[in-house]
């Protein structure tokens, strides 16, 4: 059984474990060197309890592992953009196209919904068809590329940035609430 729940500083080896592939095999990351837990758990830690980190679970005979996390992060440091948020979804290999990486992801877009968020933001490397149309079946659309911006494994990457309206937007805008006051929405 799959399982949603909010991530714990226990996740970050699972988190690392998961991403490492991402990061050394592959372009979907634009990061070289795979980040270890300590590193994970920082990055969770810097979340100031306003952004979600969520992890997706499948009972095992031992508990429930770790198969794919989720979560958003300021999308610019300047202080008008803080109404909206950049999101990355993450799933071990093993279980990827099983559904978990929707579910997962649908659990992180009604939580940022009820944090009254005004846009989502994900930027996919491309070509990532898979990418593309998780996101699209939450609703995002795609907003714009930018052309050969990041150089990895021997060649250049575009990224694609695909837009999910959360809230409508307001002037003026109402400011989002904390991860810590809201939780899972969706579990």
């Amino acid at each position: 059984m799959i399982r949603i729940r909010p991530a714990t500083a226990e996740d970050a080896g699972a988190i690392a474990a998961i991403y490492a592939p991402h990061v050394l095999h592959g372009t979907v990351s634009f990061e070289t060197e795979a980040p270890d837990a300590a590193t994970m758990a920082t990055r969770m830690a810097s979340s100031d309890g306003l952004y979600p980190w969520l992890v997706a679970t499948q009972s095992e005979d031992f508990g429930d592992a770790v198969i794919g996390y989720a979560y958003a992060t300021r999308f610019r440091e300047r202080p008008a953009y803080r109404y909206v948020c950049e999101t990355s979804v993450y799933m071990a290999e093993t279980a990827q196209r099983r559904g978990a990486g929707r579910l997962l992801y649908e659990a992180l877009i009604d939580t940022l919904r009820a944090q009254r968020f005004v846009h989502a933001i994900g930027m996919i490397a491309l070509p990532n068809d898979r990418s593309i149309s998780l996101h699209e079946a939450v609703g995002f659309r795609r907003a714009g590329v930018f052309r050969e911006v990041g150089y990895k494994q021997g060649q250049w990457i575009d990224v694609g940035i695909w837009q999910c309206e959360l809230n409508a937007p307001a002037a003026p805008p109402v400011e989002p609430r904390p991860f810590s006051e809201v939780g899972l929405v969706r579990a």
